[in-house]
């Protein structure tokens, strides 16, 4: 995967996120996915963020986005489930009749982290630190 620069640091932080629709009611489809898709792509490139795969399914949503270090993933989450949801119950009437109360997702969301370090390579990395020549200068967290 390719690596992100910042002024200051090198990173490939990924990961996989998952939310629902409130009462996970089948309403994406048609315009209203179409829409949705657009949205999501809108606030990821504002936010510097890019998607690697995604997938709209009827009721929920699947996003594998590679993100910036310095947005934690609440916070990405809750830019890219707000914006949608105010836009999508703004533009399709619909949909304010079956989510009264302006909530359009399901509360809370799903996250795992995803990457190209295995924890078989983490290990042999650490491994190869602790038995270097300077292993007296390395301080073993365990």
């Amino acid at each position: 995967m390719e690596q992100r620069q910042g002024s200051h640091n090198v990173n490939s932080l990924q990961v996989h996120l998952v939310w629902i629709t409130k009462y996970r009611y089948h309403v994406l489809t048609g315009d209203i996915q179409l829409r949705c898709r657009d949205i999501l792509r809108q606030v990821c490139n504002s936010l510097d963020i890019n998607i690697l795969k995604g997938v709209l399914s009827k009721d929920h949503i699947h996003l594998h986005i590679s993100y910036p270090p310095q947005m934690s993933i609440s916070e990405t989450v809750k830019r890219l489930k707000g914006r949608s949801s105010r836009l999508l119950l703004q533009e399709f009437p619909e949909l304010r009749r079956r989510y009264w109360g302006n909530h359009f997702w399901g509360i809370g969301y799903g996250c795992w982290s995803t990457g190209q370090i295995t924890e078989d390579v983490l290990e042999a990395y650490l491994n190869h630190h602790k038995d270097s020549p300077n292993s007296d200068e390395n301080f073993i967290l365990e």
